[in-house]
């Protein structure tokens, strides 16, 4: 623990948890240049904005699926992060717990087995 009371430890768990679901949708909306540009279509009146437009989906496909492929393994890992510091945190949670209470019961100064500290070390 560092000084004036906050943990070494601080991680922006609410933040993380939204993460892997932004990411996902920006993926979608990659998926989605093509159905985009159909929309305005008749808006753009000469084909040859169309044409242009098509062309760069076209075009663009290849690296699409290489940048959809990162943004699922991040948001799977951002995904996996949240998993395993919530289970950290219940388990550190449950040890202090059975701590206080071993403490309460037999008078120890300290959690059995050691300190939590000591569990993580």
């Amino acid at each position: 623990m560092g000084g004036g009371g906050k943990s070494d430890l601080a991680l922006p768990l609410s933040e993380l948890e939204d993460y892997g679901g932004r990411l996902r949708d920006i993926k979608t909306r990659l998926n989605h240049t093509k159905k985009l540009f159909e929309s305005y279509r008749d808006d753009l009146g000469d084909h040859t904005v169309y044409d242009a437009l098509d062309d760069f989906e076209s075009g663009w496909e290849d690296g699409r699926e290489d940048i959809g492929q990162a943004l699922d393994a991040l948001a799977e890992m951002s995904d996996a992060v949240v998993r395993e510091f919530k289970k950290l945190d219940d388990q550190l949670a449950k040890d202090v717990s059975e701590g206080v209470k071993t403490e309460k019961k037999d008078g120890a100064k300290q959690p059995e087995g050691g300190t939590v500290t000591e569990a993580l070390g």
